[in-house]
């Protein structure tokens, strides 16, 4: 197989999402090819659509981020074709991921945002995933922008803390 640069960066989008149990963000998987100045914003995004379009990742739009994981015929690809990333790259990826898990798993799993209904006031939506399941959600009504904005950019510090205080009084 030749050894296109895209061909790698698609392959290395595949080996990311195979490594974690939880969907990566455009920004997440932006930030390590970025980071390790492996290619431009524009060619991930650029192959990030192709494999979207072809049927080896899948996207979800949650609040303001895009979700990918890899599909079964992304893990089938990579697979197959997993020998032609040099050890180099899988141990720069497997660092990455090692070092960044959590972080990440975080990222996506702890979400907010904010919407005004036709009533006036904001709504702000907070929510704690786990896989593809909301375990909490909460939409609090709050009178101003000021404020959702406020606890919007609270829960991703504070969702942990609020998520064990409830199961402490509920149960």
């Amino acid at each position: 197989m030749a050894q296109e640069p895209e061909i790698l960066y698609k392959l290395m989008v595949l080996y990311m999402l195979d490594g974690v149990s939880f969907p990566l963000t455009n920004t997440q998987l932006a930030e390590f090819f970025l980071d390790t100045e492996y290619t431009t914003y524009f060619t991930l995004q650029r192959v990030v659509n192709e494999l979207e379009d072809s049927g080896f990742i899948n996207s979800r739009q949650i609040g303001n981020s895009t979700h990918y994981d890899i599909t079964d015929d992304g893990r089938a690809t990579l697979r197959f074709f997993k020998n032609e990333l040099s050890s180099e790259v899988t141990k720069d990826i497997d660092e990455y991921l090692k070092e960044n898990k959590f972080r990440m798993r975080s990222e996506v799993n702890i979400i907010s945002d904010y919407y005004r209904p036709e009533n006036g006031d904001f709504i702000v939506r907070c929510r704690i995933r786990e896989g593809h399941a909301d375990i909490l959600s909460i939409d609090i009504a709050v009178p101003d922008e000021k404020a959702a904005e406020t606890i919007s950019a609270n829960w991703k510090e504070k969702a942990q803390s609020i998520y064990q205080s409830l199961m402490q009084n509920l149960i």
